[in-house]
């Protein structure tokens, strides 16, 4: 895994930590009581819930140390640090979209933040990349696979 700085929101980043104390308190409890449970059926050897259990175990102590990472390399960008002067971390952003002439308004987050459902891009994806440090009434490109989109950015806020 390589040692790059994580950018996260605050928001982003309490979610994330409120989910690891969920997934290191009560969520390995319920795995460890089912493991017990799956014990007490017998052959191990033959005992498909005690493997599945224990295959459970395995995937959340992985997505544990995969969030103590996160949280480890993790940037917060601070709520008084956010401008509105330049797109980045922490705003909403309005962009105009000259091929569609519609506006559209994504806000910025820290790829572990990322909902697209709810417009929440990724500095780190294409959009978002090509957005970052740019100001109110600036054009730019993203390269996409239909081609080149052509955006102006109309506001910045922050979220």
């Amino acid at each position: 895994m390589e040692d790059r700085e994580i950018m996260l929101t605050e928001e982003g980043y309490k979610k994330l930590v409120d989910e690891l104390q969920y997934l290191k308190g009560p969520r390995k409890m319920e795995v460890a009581e089912r493991i017990k449970i799956a014990r007490e059926f017998g052959d191990l050897s033959e005992n498909s819930e005690y493997e599945e259990a224990k295959n459970e175990q395995a995937l959340l102590e992985t997505k544990i140390a995969e969030m103590e990472a996160t949280i480890r390399k993790a940037k917060i960008v601070a709520d008084n640090e956010i401008s509105t002067k330049e797109a980045g971390v922490g705003t909403q952003v309005t962009v105009y979209d000259y091929e569609f002439e519609e506006e559209i308004t994504y806000s910025i987050v820290g790829a572990t933040e990322v909902n697209i459902a709810e417009n929440k891009i990724s500095n780190e994806s294409p959009v978002g990349k090509a957005m970052m440090g740019k100001k109110k009434g600036e054009d730019f490109e993203v390269e996409t696979p239909a081609g080149v989109a052509k955006y102006k950015i109309v506001s910045i806020k922050r979220l």
